[in-house]
């Protein structure tokens, strides 16, 4: 009988941004990676570590030896300023890889498993990604992939980024594009360790999105996505809504969201694909049963 997994969730927000976080959401991103990872994975032992504070304990290698998977959630920095902040989580990334313990990432997690392997990251010409990203399509190579198996050829998904994947690192394999960012998801080889991520957010439920909405705000204003804050305090109030009550078939068109986002279990495929193929047998490959 296989034992219950250990997982590390890697905060990628620095304490004010979690503040933030708290404010508007009511939890950090950690908390809730932690909650959906339990969700596919309920007998999991999950730590949390906070690379972007400094000061904070960051497991060494000895400390990564421990853990059967690692999952690193979004985050408000941007990797290619590299700050301090950013830079440790690289470093904790390539000490992941180099420890062969498989890792998942989502939006900030996929790209600083890309700097880690080598690749660069860049402000997307196509602007800010949010609320959902649309036609999320497979590649040849994602077809028939592991991370995607019950998910379909495209879907949508909740996402909010202006970064993306630029130069890909040589172990990059892209598995999902649209026509945003040429890489929405990707599986990455690198030393010991495979890490796959996407550059969207599974985790996130329809409240989440609704706190990102709402958090920035007069920015997606000055930007354009919605003509005034009283409109958007208007969709934020419909997907609040619809997330109490899924039933409301007049919300969810309007909003034009389908099972993609509203059924929690099709949300996040990817991230129980990621327990079930990577996590799950690397506790016997290691003789952890």
């Amino acid at each position: 009988m296989t034992r219950a997994p250990r997982l590390l969730v890697v905060e990628g927000n620095t304490q004010k941004a979690r503040a933030k976080q708290i404010e508007f959401m009511g939890r950090t991103y950690s908390e809730g990676y932690s909650e959906v990872l339990r969700s596919v994975a309920p007998d999991a032992v999950i730590d949390v570590c906070f690379p972007g504070d400094e000061g904070a304990n960051i497991p060494d290698a000895s400390g990564l030896d421990g853990y059967d998977g690692v999952a690193i959630t979004g985050s408000a920095l941007n990797i290619y300023k590299a700050e301090p902040e950013s830079m440790r989580q690289v470093e904790l990334a390539r000490a992941v890889f180099e420890a062969g313990v498989p890792m998942f990432g989502s939006c900030w997690g996929l790209q600083v498993a890309t700097v880690a392997a080598g690749g660069t990251v860049v402000k997307s010409e196509n602007g800010r990604e949010i609320g959902l990203a649309r036609k999320i399509t497979l590649t040849d190579e994602g077809r028939d992939h592991p991370l995607f198996a019950g998910k379909g050829a495209s879907w949508d998904a909740p996402a909010v980024h202006t970064d993306e994947v630029g130069e890909k690192p040589a172990g990059m394999t892209v598995l999902a594009t649209n026509a945003h960012s040429p890489v929405q998801a990707a599986e990455i080889r690198h030393g010991k360790g495979t890490f796959w991520g996407v550059q969207y957010h599974p985790e996130f439920s329809l409240h989440e999105i609704a706190a990102v909405f709402e958090r920035y705000g007069q920015v997606l204003v000055d930007e354009g996505p919605f003509r005034d804050l009283a409109g958007l305090k208007a969709h934020v109030a419909d997907l609040r809504a619809l997330q109490d009550d899924l039933s409301r078939k007049d919300l969810a068109w309007r909003l034009a969201y389908d099972c993609d986002v509203l059924d929690p279990a099709r949300r996040v495929i990817e991230i129980r694909n990621f327990i079930d193929n990577l996590v799950l047998p690397n506790i016997s490959a290691r003789g952890r049963g």
